[in-house]
């Protein structure tokens, strides 16, 4: 009998013991919904604020350009406009970010070796690293390549090593680190499931003050800080967030007070080869051109300033205020129209719809589409091959530059 009763209770304390495991995994799982619903909802929000946002800033930027041409270098009021100027640059680099966090930013993917863009970066992170902090790398050879935003993921890279050294006022250790990682369904410390093979890993590790088990579920929220109003914005972590999200991975961080923290950042890993990194970027005047454009933007503001820019540079400009207007011009004007420069997002046809619509009618014209928002570009934020695309807000001379790019492509 008494050995009866004590089966039965080793099978309460089993049964209880389950149902305790079966209500721990429920609410885990509650949780994790919860925080992706939050974090895709402020991300929408953020994305939709950012598109309007730069619509304003095209025309604050381009307008001061056209005044800073217009006036002399001694004149009275070229102080401000430059400050005006300045002002609206940094409120490009907040939509930026914003619109990062948001995954809705358009990415142009190359495969990447990972390694090769961290030695790329070494001589910019020693010089932002002050004398009492170490910086070490331990890149683990014959790496998985990635494909992936090569200038996004040299912002993570930054975001996080800034980061590091904030964490570290007096000092300390910072350390790189790459490797290959099997990842299978939910691995163990991760708190949320993961599409199972391999990935190439990237961590950022420091012994700064470290972050309390309060603060670590709110780092990647917009406009979350610790640090003072002078110091962060609340934008570098989810900015970092949102990159690796859009670009196919998963982030993690451990840390605790006074221990420091490790961010490690997952990319899904490829055996192809990496193409090599462009080292000639640099920053040049475009050239003046006598083609025609047809510039289509629903916005006044930004079609007009679009008008003036281009005519300033020789071309010949036909304006269109909405898609359905595009088209028409496109089928009754009489003469060459060598490109299409089309809003994304506008009332009626959109800027994707006419491209599929003019490139019928004519085939030797070229597109370049512009805006602040990408969802119209493509569902994953990925930049199809043979289309063109331009961030707003844009200067005069990115736009003019991008023109040439579309007009004068590379000889084969």
């Amino acid at each position: 009998r008494t050995a009866e009763l004590a089966r039965a209770n080793e099978i309460l304390r089993e049964e209880i013991a389950e149902r305790n495991r079966a209500e721990e995994a429920r609410q885990r799982l509650e949780r994790e919904v919860q925080g992706a619903h939050k974090m895709e909802a402020v991300g929408r929000l953020a994305g939709g604020v950012a598109h309007d946002f730069n619509n304003l800033l095209t025309v604050i930027i381009g307008r001061c350009e056209v005044l800073l041409g217009r006036v002399s270098s001694n004149h009275p009021m070229r102080p401000d406009l430059l400050l005006i100027y300045e002002a609206a640059q940094k409120a490009a680099l907040v939509t930026r970010q914003l619109l990062a966090f948001g995954r809705k930013q358009v990415l142009q993917p190359k495969v990447l070796d990972l390694n090769a863009v961290i030695r790329n970066m070494e001589t910019m992170l020693r010089s932002l690293t002050s004398d009492n902090v170490e910086l070490r790398k331990d890149l683990t050879e014959e790496l998985f390549s990635i494909e992936a935003d090569r200038g996004q993921i040299e912002q993570v890279l930054m975001n996080l090593v800034v980061n590091a050294l904030d964490a570290m006022p007096s000092g300390g250790k910072l350390r790189i680190h790459t490797c290959n990682v099997e990842l299978d369904g939910s691995p163990e410390g991760f708190g949320f499931t993961v599409k199972s093979g391999p990935y190439a890993m990237f961590s950022v590790q420091d012994t700064g003050r470290g972050m309390s088990s309060e603060i670590l579920p709110h780092i990647f929220e917009p406009f979350f800080t610790t640090k003072d109003k002078t110091s962060g914005s609340g934008l570098g972590l989810p900015t970092v967030y949102g990159i690796v999200k859009q670009s196919g991975g998963y982030i993690t961080v451990a840390s605790c007070p006074g221990e420091g923290s490790t961010f490690k950042v997952y990319l899904p890993g490829l055996c192809a080869a990496a193409e090599p990194l462009d080292e000639n970027e640099r920053i040049t005047l475009a050239p003046h051109g006598r083609e025609t454009i047809l510039v289509a933007e629903d916005s006044d503001l930004v079609r007009q300033l679009t008008r003036e820019i281009l005519e300033v540079r020789g071309y010949r400009v036909l304006e269109a205020s909405n898609g359905n207007e595009a088209l028409n011009i496109c089928k009754m004007y009489r003469g060459p129209i060598h490109l299409t420069l089309s809003d994304v997002v506008m009332p009626g046809i959109t800027g994707r719809e006419l491209v599929e619509q003019v490139v019928q009618i004519r085939p030797d014209m070229k597109v370049l589409l512009m805006s602040g928002y990408t969802d119209e570009i493509s569902k994953a934020g990925f930049l199809h091959p043979g289309l063109h695309f331009i961030e707003k807000p844009f200067t005069s001379n990115s736009l003019a530059l991008k023109i040439r790019e579309v007009l004068d492509p590379p000889q084969l």
